[in-house]
């Protein structure tokens, strides 16, 4: 249980620090300029926001919209605040969103939503999202198939234009090691792993070890 929580912690933190809700946060967002709001994204908080924010930057300047999964609410919560600072409409879906419908019908009609942030868990499977021609995965998951899974929400039938799929990684941590593991571990990697997190066929305590030194 500790190794799988300090995994957990080293994937928030290739994210976003906020994550955590540690001080080191405060003293962070605490440094931010005086023209910038509070929680305001930067390189302090998080090393994949210049990526993320020029991805989306050039996908709206083309008059794209865009699909944004992660795994974490929080990381969604936190890129919904940042779309809402710089008034970017937006459709949202996690596990407690009670309008599923409506949110997928107004990124599917209205021009006005440029972003859909969807979680894992909550829009992984049986979404049609083909006014989407671009895809963000925030982070690496641990089974390779959820993310074909979520790329193939905007590869529906219906879709017009070629997509584009990006994947942020934060080069030197964990989840360049968790890369290497999928591709050495694809089998067990595919017997999903975020279903059941406490267990993960074929992976020994080497593996685990692996991912921590």
């Amino acid at each position: 249980m500790t190794m799988f929580t300090v995994l957990l912690r080293l994937r928030q933190v290739c994210n976003d620090l906020r994550l955590l809700g540690a001080p080191t946060l405060l003293s962070a967002q605490s440094n931010l300029d005086a023209d910038e709001s509070v929680g305001a994204p930067s390189e302090e908080t998080g090393g994949k926001w210049p990526a993320l924010a020029d991805i989306v930057d050039d996908a709206l300047g083309g008059s794209h919209k865009i699909l944004i999964f992660s795994q974490f609410t929080g990381m969604l919560r936190l890129l919904r605040d940042w779309l809402d600072a710089r008034s970017i409409g937006h459709s949202y879906l996690d596990g407690s969103t009670r309008d599923r419908g409506a949110q997928v019908a107004a990124f599917q009609t209205d021009p006005v939503r440029r972003v859909f942030l969807i979680s894992l868990k909550a829009g992984g499977y049986g979404l049609n999202l083909t006014a989407a021609d671009h895809v963000i995965l925030v982070e690496p998951w641990w089974n390779p198939a959820v993310e074909a899974q979520a790329i193939d929400r905007a590869h529906r039938i219906g879709q017009a234009s070629p997509v584009t799929a990006s994947r942020l990684i934060a080069r030197g941590t964990v989840e360049e090691r968790i890369l290497k593991l999928q591709a050495t571990k694809r089998q067990f990697m595919a017997s999903a792993v975020e279903d059941d997190p406490l267990t993960l066929p074929g992976l020994n305590d080497d593996d685990l070890e692996s991912l921590l030194e």
